[in-house]
């Protein structure tokens, strides 16, 4: 737990990102990526398929 405590300060203010109106801090901008990235992958990626037998 220590070692999970020194990676990640959780002590400071946040970083936010501001484009005009729009203000999102850098935490959830990159949980969106993450989550953005997955749905590509799993649409992309192919299901995997049975064989069949054939007799």
């Amino acid at each position: 737990m220590n070692l999970l405590a020194a990676l990640v300060h959780l002590g400071g203010t946040g970083k936010y990102i501001s484009w005009g109106v729009l203000q999102i801090s850098l935490s959830n901008l990159i949980i969106i990526a993450v989550m953005i990235i997955m749905l590509v992958a799993a649409i992309a990626l192919p299901f995997p398929k049975h064989e069949t037998r054939r007799k």
